[in-house]
């Protein structure tokens, strides 16, 4: 498909995009500012809004039930996370668990008769009784009774509580409900955009059921043109991998099924607007608008339409792009819905800076900057989606005595503030309008009360009694100008996250298609070198042992020092170590780029934690002594690293041995020899003694002979259980010999247990990133799925259709999924154990015929004990287990006697508690995907047959590096205690 973006929009949006923010906001600032009489002016309307809106929120019992449950509250954060799980929990026992878990342990007391409403305080009884029942405290024979009789009609009660919360929130179960309910008395004069719930397609068939729900949505809307109503699509509902990888895919894919859907809509005479989507697809989403905008068959039609997210840096810029557009584009103007996740994505990602606004009076001066281009376009029809009093009056004041445009809000919330503009002053307003089933809108529902409930919001200070008009109505131009326009100071910038610690490694970009292109090039580019096996492992350890006393003395932080530049050639040498781990090490793109920052994050961490750790320190004793405890070197180490992760556990076991004052030998795995050699130059041009680092290349043969050699004062080792055995009992098999420390860090049977509580959509995309990114070819890949039975039917077809997305192929190519395994042994173990499991296999794929390539495999297991080793490949078992018995699942993997990762799927606390307290693994991830640990935030590392600990990335790693050295010197010896003799008289 041709592109849409102009590629002098493109580069302007480009320019935008993670572009400093008080460079953004500069311009924004003046555009958004108003006169001293129209401020005093927007004022007084706005004021008369405000009081609209505090009438309506003292009206119903709904209102001022989320008034009195503000999620500023512990709560309502406790309802917030009891109405996101409990319509989806099937069974009994695990609806009272979490029903209890959320109910038990809030202060629902403090809230007794607070309300004006007596329908408010009611409910606060039942949630005080409610907590009576399932909570903690004596159990008395009342209690007893009352709890066997009660949890049923409690569960009940919850049930019947969040469906009307749905109602709430959601205009109908159906788009015909949904059409009934707007022809309420309610709902006079206003209009709406039926948008049908739904998250992300993560299967094909969701992606399709989603697509029939807009087909049929548009037929009955169109039923009755006259009313005014309209659609809202999601372009994310209609492909599960609407990404920029996938583009030449999804992009030609969703233009055509959004086409059709615009046909049928400017034939049935309606509306359709498509909704926006996380910063990385706007590109995408343009050329896809863009070109069904274009298509002759909808000339003439002005119904289609677009939204545009206010706290992206490119707001205005889209606004440009769309009235560029040779026709009428409706377009809707939003605050935005997805500001904490792009925060922290960027963060993960290591980029540049963020795509939007890090304050919310900064997002209120971009909204009403663009507002005013809106409403200056000559081929927008603008909407603004507002539930602030401030932003309506001064978009009202800017428009004069036009109303050719209208304002939305939320279904839900808001009420008070349009009725009047809409019934007495002729303004029109459109209610944005949630349709589907009550189960379905529960992570909407977060989302939309999380983003309305944060402090910074307009919703959330309106109901804050504290706050006065003044200062809800206070102009963000103001708050803006007054601190330049400066980043917010809690969210810094991703390279300094770990600060004031170490410097956070950089990321790329690959959500820019610019970089991407660049990125794919440069990893395509021939980079691998042949490199020569080691003949003479014992010279090599002379050497190293010869260079041993030199470098011990060098001064610590010199040795810090040369890591931190080290770590900076690595970046700057990006490009080239990527090509050689997508070419040796048949890496993706994105796990090339995750391991050249966590090698650099090594290099960095570990400076940072010799610094701070390894100094000489003080230690208490009797007058007349000084005693203290030194940290030295032990002599040269022997590094073993794994093919798996050929430049980060390669370096990160050698830096830290180096820092340490040690002088090490290292060896590579013998299939990724050639990154090995590349990061020991680097290390070299840090200003590592070449004899201090030396590489022994080779296979199994040199590394026997290096763990042989009595000159090895340790060795740190990352790979198969049965070779960490082997070594530690050649370091012991000399009588001879000094005992040396064994680090060992090998793999596990890596379980994740998912309960009846957990969103299958997340569970899905975590278990296919958990088990099939890099092959499978991780220490903490998820090895086992353990789904409660309850939920196992849906969560298995989910994930067996999530499968299906991926693509098998060369790592090069920034599609691939899944690349092939590491040589053909490990194809041949592989694909001789999947053949021995074909009738319990449940989901397969087709690989590419040339390349050792293993299909990523799903097996179902009837019991937990039927997987007794682990499978190191894109190889996935499945098993369930019964509600109310997970320790016993605990126990169940614990017996494996592997410790390595484990994860938990669950919205109960009291879940995650009982794991924490009960599972023997070094990693535990919860409500997460099991691999990616962080240098620093998760140090990495297990226990039994999954290593020795300590942990990479942590901070007792270092110590096991070091020989500890007690100095205690009697400072009497000279004839007398100076220090005691000369003490002055205490005062007296």
């Amino acid at each position: 498909m041709t592109s849409a973006v102009t590629a002098d929009a493109r580069k302007t949006m480009k320019s935008l995009y993670r572009a400093p923010e008080p460079d953004v906001l500069k311009p924004l600032l003046d555009r958004a500012a108003a006169t001293p009489e129209a401020r005093e002016r927007i004022m007084g309307h706005a004021s008369g809004l405000l009081a609209d809106l505090r009438a309506a929120q003292n009206r119903g019992w709904v209102n001022q039930f989320l008034q009195e449950y503000r999620l500023n509250s512990s709560e309502g954060v406790a309802l917030l996370s009891l109405a996101e799980a409990f319509l989806r929990v099937p069974d009994p026992e695990t609806a009272d668990l979490l029903i209890a878990d959320k109910l038990g342990e809030a202060d629902w007391r403090a809230h007794t008769g607070r309300s004006a409403s007596k329908l408010v305080n009611s409910a606060t009884w039942g949630l005080v009784v409610g907590r009576a029942l399932v909570g903690e405290g004596e159990a008395g024979p009342l209690k007893r009774l009352l709890s066997r009789a009660g949890e049923p009609f409690v569960r009940q009660a919850v049930g019947a509580a969040m469906r009307m919360m749905g109602e709430i929130f959601v205009m109908g179960r159906t788009i015909e409900e949904a059409m009934r309910r707007m022809k309420k008395p309610e709902n006079k004069g206003f209009t709406a955009s039926f948008d049908m719930l739904g998250e992300a397609a993560r299967t094909h068939e969701d992606a399709e059921r989603y697509f029939q729900a807009y087909v049929k949505a548009i037929d009955a809307v169109g039923s009755d043109p006259a009313a005014g109503h309209s659609i809202s699509v999601k372009l994310s509902a209609l492909h599960p991998r609407y990404e920029l990888p996938r583009a030449y895919e999804c992009v030609p894919a969703l233009a055509d099924m959004l086409a059709q859907l615009a046909r049928q809509a400017a034939d049935k005479g309606i509306a359709l607007t498509v909704d926006a989507e996380e910063s990385e697809r706007l590109e995408m989403s343009l050329d896809i608008i863009g070109g069904v905008a274009a298509l002759p068959a909808l000339k003439g039609w002005d119904g289609f339409g677009m939204a545009v997210q206010a706290y992206g840096k490119r707001a205005r810029a889209v606004i440009g792009w769309a009235n560029g557009l040779d026709r009428i584009m409706n377009v809707r103007l939003v605050k935005g819905a997805y500001w904490d996740s792009e925060i922290k994505r960027t963060q993960v990602e290591g980029l540049a800076d963020y795509p939007l606004f890090t304050r919310k009076a900064a997002t209120d001066v971009s909204y009403l900057a663009v507002a005013k281009d809106m409403l200056a376009a000559e081929n927008i029809r603008p909407a603004f989606a507002s539930h602030n009093a401030l932003t309506v009056a001064t978009i009202l004041e800017w428009a004069g005595n036009s109303h050719d445009f209208e304002f939305q809000r939320l279904h839900g919330m808001g009420d008070g503030l349009y009725e009047r503009l809409v019934r007495e002053h002729g303004h029109k307003c459109r209610i944005y309008a949630p349709v589907g089933g009550h189960r379905d809108l529960l992570a909407y529902l977060v989302r939309r009360l999380l983003e309305n409930g944060a402090n910074s919001s307009f919703v959330h200070q309106l109901g804050d009694a504290r706050l006065t008009e003044a200062e809800i109505l206070a102009g963000p131009v103001a708050k803006i100008a007054a601190v330049g326009g400066a980043r917010h100071p809690s969210i810094p910038l991703p390279i300094d996250m770990f600060a004031p610690g170490h410097r956070n490694s950089t990321g790329i970009d690959l959500s820019d298609i610019a970089t991407l292109d660049a990125t794919v090039k440069a990893v395509d580019a021939p980079a691998v070198k042949p490199v020569a096996a080691t003949a003479d492992v014992a010279s090599l350890v002379a050497r190293a042992h010869a260079a041993f006393p030199a470098w011990n003395a060098t001064p610590l932080d010199t040795r810090a020092a040369v890591l931190e530049k080290l770590a900076d050639l690595l970046e700057q040498d990006r490009e080239r170590l990527m090509a050689i781990l997508v070419q040796e090490a048949f890496k993706t793109i994105p796990d090339a780029i995750g391991e050249v920052r966590e090698a650099a994050d090594f290099c960095r961490y570990y400076a940072q934690q010799a610094r701070q750790r390894l100094g000489s320190v003080e230690l208490p004793g009797p007058t007349g002594e000084r005693n203290t405890l030194h940290l030295e070197g032990r002599g040269v180490w022997a590094t073993v690293a794994p093919w798996n992760f050929p430049l980060a556990i390669f370096l990160g076991q050698t830096v830290a041995a180096l820092v340490t004052g040690n002088t090490v030998v290292a060896k590579p795995a013998p299939q990724t020899p050639a990154i090995a050699q590349a990061a020991v130059e680097l290390a070299y041009r840090a200003g590592v003694p070449r004899d201090a680092l030396l590489l022994a290349a080779g296979g199994p043969d040199v590394g026997q002979k290096l763990t042989e050699d009595h000159r090895i004062a340790g060795v740190a080792f990352t790979g198969s259980t049965a070779t960490a055995k082997r070594i530690a009992r050649t370091l012991v098999a000399d009588d001879d010999r000094p005992i040396v420390p064994l680090i060992a860090e090998t793999g596990g049977i890596n379980a994740m247990i998912v309960d009846s509580t957990a969103l299958p959509e997340q569970v899905v995309a975590d278990v296919i990133t958990s088990s099939f990114r890099s092959a499978g070819q991780r220490c903490s890949a998820l090895r086992l799925l353990l789904v409660q039975a309850d939920v196992a039917d849906n969560v298995i077809a989910m994930l067996k259709g999530a499968m299906e997305t991926l693509v098998l192929g060369a790592t090069g190519h920034p599609a691939t999924d899944v690349g092939p395994v590491i040589d053909q042994a490990a194809y041949d173990k592989l694909m001789a154990y999947r053949a021995s499991m074909v009738a319990q296999t449940i989901k397969t794929l087709d690989a590419p015929a040339d390349g050792l390539f293993v299909p990523p495999t799903l097996i179902r297991l009837d019991r937990v004990e039927e997987l007794t080793q682990e499978w190191f490949g894109p190889i996935l078992h499945v098993a369930t287990w019964e509600a109310g018995t997970l320790s016993e699942t605990i126990a169940k993997v614990n017996a494996k006697g592997y410790g390595l990762t484990m994860g938990l799927h669950s919205r109960i606390a009291r879940a995650g508690e009982v794991i924490e307290a009960e599972a023997a693994v070094g990693n535990l991830y919860i409500n997460r995907s099991m691999i990616g640990a962080v240098v620093g935030s998760q140090p990495f590392g297990g226990e039994g047959l999954s290593g020795t600990g300590p942990k990479a990335g942590g901070p007792h790693y270092l110590y096991r590096f070091c020989a500890e050295r007690a100095v205690s010197v009697d400072t009497t010896s000279a004839g007398g205690n100076a220090t005691l003799l000369s003490l002055d008289e205490g005062g007296i």
